[in-house]
């Protein structure tokens, strides 16, 4: 039922996208085959504008006299009756004990691959005289 309705979704889709183009092939053919139309004048930019003399006045803030004045002398905090018992000291961190690895075994030398050919005689053509 649903593969039904996306076939039949699709296919309108794809009429639609035929249609349109079709009136749009017309559409592109009729303003080829119109006459083009006159362009109106526009109106020139005025040349005679006045000139900015300077910047204008900055707005000013209100400055009020209401500000308290600040405090001249700290207020007197209470003395602790009691002494503060010591800091708690750091604990002491284990030691971990070094890992000694065993020595890594020797790795066998791999054989190098000759690069020169070997020359057999007789497989070689016989020397130019």
């Amino acid at each position: 039922m649903a593969c039904g309705k996306s076939l039949i979704t699709a296919l309108f889709l794809m009429a639609l996208t035929f249609s349109c183009m079709m009136c749009s092939s017309e559409a592109a053919r009729h303003l080829l085959q119109a006459t083009q139309p006159s362009v109106p004048n526009m109106p020139g930019i005025p040349i005679n504008l006045p000139k900015p003399t300077g910047l204008p006045p900055l707005p000013s803030i209100p400055i009020s006299n209401n500000v308290p004045p600040l405090p001249t002398n700290l207020p007197n905090l209470p003395k602790p009756t009691t002494t503060l018992p010591p800091l708690p000291s750091m604990p002491t961190i284990p030691r971990i004990p070094q890992a000694t690895l065993p020595p890594l075994p020797n790795i066998p030398s791999i054989p190098t691959i000759p690069t020169a050919i070997p020359f057999i005689p007789f497989f070689s053509p016989p020397p130019s005289n």
